[in-house]
């Protein structure tokens, strides 16, 4: 992305010259090939794991392990929603369409 379009991109709070500094020192990465959501009215939980099935297409049963649960306010939810929209976008325009199959609505 170039700067001028970062510029032209900056989250509310730097909008509003508010400065974000984004401490990672505590910060862990997990690898997840699943992910599943579900909600209630006060809140959001997104449920990442992992599908280490060898079995063939024929199996009926399917077995993934979930290592992570993020539970988020439907406000950070939507602002997520948002953000992960653009990253799909823009990965798309400089990689091509990523094709869901069956699973994409």
């Amino acid at each position: 992305m170039s700067k001028d379009k970062q510029a032209e991109e900056k989250s509310p709070a730097e909008a509003s010259g508010l400065k974000v500094n984004w401490d990672s020192s505590s910060m862990s990465t997990s690898y997840a090939n699943v992910v599943n959501a579900n909600s209630t009215r006060e809140e959001v939980s997104v449920f990442f794991g992992t599908n280490q099935s060898l079995s063939g297409a024929d199996s009926k049963e399917l077995t993934v392990e979930l290592d992570n649960r993020i539970v988020l306010n439907p406000y950070a939810a939507k602002r997520l929603s948002i953000l992960l929209g653009r990253v799909v976008a823009d990965y798309e325009k400089k990689f091509g369409d990523l094709n869901l199959g069956a699973a994409q609505e």
